[in-house]
């Protein structure tokens, strides 16, 4: 019946004769003398392309199929049916095939296309002898076919290729890769290959990898993304080798729970050690979120103890205003780091931080608590230096507008119990009512503020003799105020600006000397802690004072685009009266200012970044602290950096590193820290990148420092990336991604 009939839906252009065969295909056949062919000639072009065919809705889901053909001839009957000549142009929806000839079988409703044939859809391309393609179904399959995936360089060839009609491809005997014809220096032979665009999934059967024609792998079954698709399987082993652990060998299997969950599970076989099994689970829901990893050796061969991590980060959202975070790091022993952690980073770790806590935010209040601990990992510090745990930590802060004129109450609190097995424990309550008014106006602020410090202490374990309960009433005057001047410079193409800031601060003397100090320090000197009240960071002291802290800062930004091109500031304390609280063991600071700080940043040129900070003080105390960096990078993929820290009596370090293209497919890597205060290198590592069209070669060697003891350790790494499939041996590229100041892989 018509009903049953698929709609053959010609181009507006071609000629009648076709509308009418494509109607008597579609009429019923009963009544019509048998074996009686109608022929229907347009007399078109044969040499057509399928970019010769109208653009047509893509989103058309009606199924109908539009033709263009040179000759068209149909047949009435028991054997009814067509045959298209002359060059055939077929479309579907956004899928189009061509051909020299075709026949349309009216029963299975299907095309079967000969000599040429092509298909395109948005995902993939092929060319083969001959195509079967049922249109009903939305079925194509070819004979003696190549292939590309139109997302990316990935081509082939098969002796067959059938594709559903959600982009699912089917392979036999497959020939695949993503280098360019002519040059398949990495080629993935198999019996079978199942390719699905839209998740992006591939799976193979029989597999033979050659590269550069010497077979480097066989495996019965593989899996592999077409592109960021996640799927559960045996990821790319990890080869290296290190002078602390032997050889390393990493076998991740990735395990694909669900779309909100997911696993890695790592055995790394170390030669000198024996086989560590690292697990990582990460999960996400509405409101939680997180990862749970352990390690785990048992009998390591060095030390023969059983060693382990464990680490669990979680985060709860209960509402846009409540939260929980749970972070949790412990080892099995100190020295955990140094021999398993591979890096300068978690080599210097002392302390390893375990706390929950529970955050509010509101519109004027915020609040948390939490309860903390620490585990100590550097047998260096003797118990009585160890951080207190805090269990539990409540801390409010608030501020609430009383007029619409600047004037504001603010208030902190806190509530916290410090515990440790040596040394003074308790209880400290803290609280700063403060009362400020502030007035802004166009180019300028003034805010005067005055507050008063309340602290009490309910204290156990003190010494014979000491009082159990203390308490500190402070009372905080201040005044801050500030100006923006600006002008614009160079034709009105610049901004130029400023900005001078005063703060003056008065606190009396509190004898403090009776009160333990369970967190608190003296920071560094730096523009943040220059405007603060108290020269201290922690309420355990209160520092007397009176004081004027002057600032300046200009800056230069290009009106059309609003980026800064410049700045530097400049500071410093002036102190209008002696200091008398301080830290035990520590002297009291009798400067009459405080040293200068002075920060520069430079990007007036795309390519140059620049700046630097400094610390020094006058009399002849000389530089404090400096630092210095220079980052020169032309392009993307050209990179130098240079870096100068300095410290007085602690580090004084140069720092360079760089990622230069050397020709057009090599790439020169590097990183060189060195100690000038040691006289000797901390970290350094050389390597060479090779990048073709569709594999790239990365080889890094290395030697760092692995103990606090000072004591190095030496590896390399070798990377060979297969662009489009999958990398085997160790992963360089995070060791230059955290070296290199702005390196990013060029080899994808």
């Amino acid at each position: 019946t018509h009903s049953n009939c698929h709609k053959l839906r010609p181009r507006t252009r071609t000629l009648p004769g076709v509308l009418v065969c494509a109607a008597l295909l579609c009429m019923p056949v009963t009544g019509i003398a048998e074996d009686r062919p109608l022929a229907c000639d347009t007399s078109l072009n044969t040499s057509m392309r399928l970019d010769d065919l109208e653009a047509t809705d893509p989103e058309d889901d009606t199924g109908a199929v539009e033709f263009l053909t040179g000759s068209f001839e149909a047949r009435l009957g028991e054997d009814a049916g067509a045959e298209l000549r002359g060059g055939v142009m077929l479309r579907q929806g956004n899928r189009l095939a061509g051909a020299d000839s075709a026949d349309i079988d009216p029963l299975t409703r299907s095309l079967y296309l000969s000599g040429n044939v092509r298909y395109e859809d948005p995902a993939t391309q092929i060319i083969g002898d001959t195509a079967e393609f049922s249109y009903d179904a939305g079925i194509v399959r070819f004979t003696g076919a190549e292939f590309s995936l139109g997302g990316s360089n990935a081509r082939g060839g098969a002796e067959e290729v059938f594709i559903s009609q959600d982009g699912r491809l089917e392979l036999d005997e497959v020939t695949y890769t993503t280098c360019p014809p002519g040059t398949p220096d990495w080629l993935l032979i198999a019996g079978s290959i199942d390719l699905d665009t839209e998740s992006g999934i591939g799976t193979a059967r029989g597999i033979k990898m050659r590269f550069k024609g010497v077979p480097i792998l066989y495996a019965p079954f593989i899996s592999f993304p077409l592109g960021d698709a996640r799927k559960t399987g045996i990821l790319t082993p990890e080869i290296g080798s290190s002078a602390r652990s032997g050889n390393e060998i990493r076998m991740p299997f990735y395990w694909n729970i669900a779309p909100n969950y997911n696993a890695t599970i790592t055995p790394r076989i170390l030669t000198q050690r024996g086989l560590l099994l690292g697990s990582e689970f990460r999960y996400m829901t509405e409101r939680n979120s997180g990862t749970l990893y352990g390690e785990y050796l048992p009998d390591d061969d060095q030390t023969d103890t059983n060693r382990y991590l464990v680490r669990a980060n979680h985060r709860t959202e209960f509402n846009p205003s409540w939260l929980s975070r749970l972070d949790f790091l412990q080892v099995s022993d100190s020295q955990y780091f140094e021999d398993l952690g591979g890096s300068l980073s978690t080599t210097a770790l002392t302390h390893l931080n375990r706390a929950l806590r529970f955050d509010y935010f509101g519109k004027n209040l915020r609040f948390f608590g939490r309860v903390q601990d620490y585990q100590t990992i550097d047998d260096a510090i003797v118990p009585a230096d160890e951080p207190y745990r805090r269990v539990p930590q409540l801390v409010v802060d608030g501020r609430w507008p009383l007029s619409r004129h600047g004037l504001s109450l603010g208030f902190d609190g806190e509530l916290v119990n410090f515990d440790r097995n040596v040394g003074v424990t308790g209880w400290r309550v803290n609280a700063v009512p403060e009362l400020s008014w502030t007035i802004e106006r166009p180019g300028w602020f003034v805010t005067p503020a005055v507050a008063y410090d309340l602290t009490r202490y309910e204290l156990s374990n003190t010494e014979p003799g000491a009082r159990s309960s203390l308490d500190r009433n402070v009372p905080i005057g201040s005044l801050d105020m500030g100006m923006v001047f600006e002008r614009s410079v160079r034709d009105s193409s610049w901004l130029a600006t400023i900005e001078p800031r005063l703060l003056y601060v008065h606190i009396p003397f509190r004898d403090q000397d009776e009160l333990p100090v369970f967190d608190t320090i003296t920071p560094d000197l730096n523009l943040v802690q220059l405007f603060r009240k108290n020269r201290f960071i922690g309420p355990d002291r209160i520092g007397d004072t009176d004081q004027i802290s002057l600032g300046i800062t200009s800056r230069i930004l290009a009106l059309d685009s609003g980026r800064e091109i410049m700045s530097a500031t400049i500071g410093q304390t002036r102190y209008l009266s002696d200091r008398n609280v301080a830290l035990p063991g520590f002297a009291t600071d009798t400067q009459e200012s405080s040293d200068y700080i002075a920060e520069i940043r430079f990007s007036a040129f795309e390519k140059i970044n620049f700046d630097i900070a400094q610390q020094w003080g006058t009399g002849g105390r000389g530089t404090t602290r400096s630092q210095v960096r220079l980052q020169y990078r032309p392009s993307t993929n050209k990179i130098l950096n240079f870096a100068y820290r300095f410290r007085r009596d602690a580090l004084e370090q140069g720092d360079f590193s760089f990622s230069w293209p050397v020709g057009t497919h090599w790439n020169l890597v590097g990183r060189y820290n060195y100690s000038f205060r040691d006289g000797e290198p901390l970290e350094q590592f050389f390597g060479v990148e090779y990048e073709s069209c569709c594999w790239g070669l990365r080889l890094v060697s290395r030697r760092f420092i692995s103990r606090r003891d000072g004591t190095r350790d030496t590896s390399i790494g070798l990377q060979l990336i297969f662009k489009g499939m999958a990398s085997v041996g160790t992963g360089a590229d995070r060791l230059l991604e955290r070296g290199i100041l702005g390196y990013t892989s060029q080899i994808q």
